[in-house]
């Protein structure tokens, strides 16, 4: 990679990855970039990827834009499952990763009627899928920061002053 992202954000769907990561960027002043977006972007709608294509078709498109996203030096959010992929926590070993984290009572009214692939709007479902992946968000994280709680532009503010104390990449 030429470049690096000056901040990675990993985390449960649901978790406010993407509005975090539009915060963090537009204080810090630098590009955005959400892999989940890129997909959809260039492939379509992602419910409608696992549907039609499946799980893995997903998983290969969701690593290409990982790639392409890791590859700019702005700040990035990786979809909930990304972090499944090895070459991708790989990857984020030397970044900076802040793992945004979200109780399930938080979380709950965020997934009702959700149209995300492995939810279906169950918190249960999304409590065991969050364990499932929490060896590997822990793997990657350099810190973390709950979004159940306190307002987005709070928790955006704490990642700006962790930021400023970290050594960049």
């Amino acid at each position: 990679m030429s470049q690096a992202p000056l901040l990675v954000l990993v985390g449960p769907p649901a978790a406010g990855k993407s509005r975090l990561g539009k915060r963090v960027s537009h204080l810090l002043g630098v590009s955005y970039v959400d892999t989940d977006s890129l997909i959809q972007a260039e492939h379509g709608l992602i419910p409608q990827i696992f549907q039609e294509q499946g799980e893995p078709v997903f998983r290969s498109l969701e690593r290409a834009a990982v790639v392409s996203a890791l590859s700019t030096d702005g700040v990035v959010s990786l979809g909930g499952g990304a972090i499944i992929d090895p070459d991708t926590r790989k990857d984020l070993h030397p970044l900076l990763v802040a793992w945004v984290t979200i109780s399930p009572e938080a979380v709950e009214p965020r997934i009702q009627n959700s149209k995300r692939p492995l939810l279906a709007g169950d918190v249960e479902t999304w409590t065991r899928l969050v364990a499932e992946r929490d060896p590997w968000y822990r793997e990657v994280a350099d810190e973390m920061f709950d979004t159940s709680n306190r307002p987005i532009d709070h928790v955006a503010n704490d990642i700006v002053v962790w930021l400023e104390t970290q050594e960049k990449p």
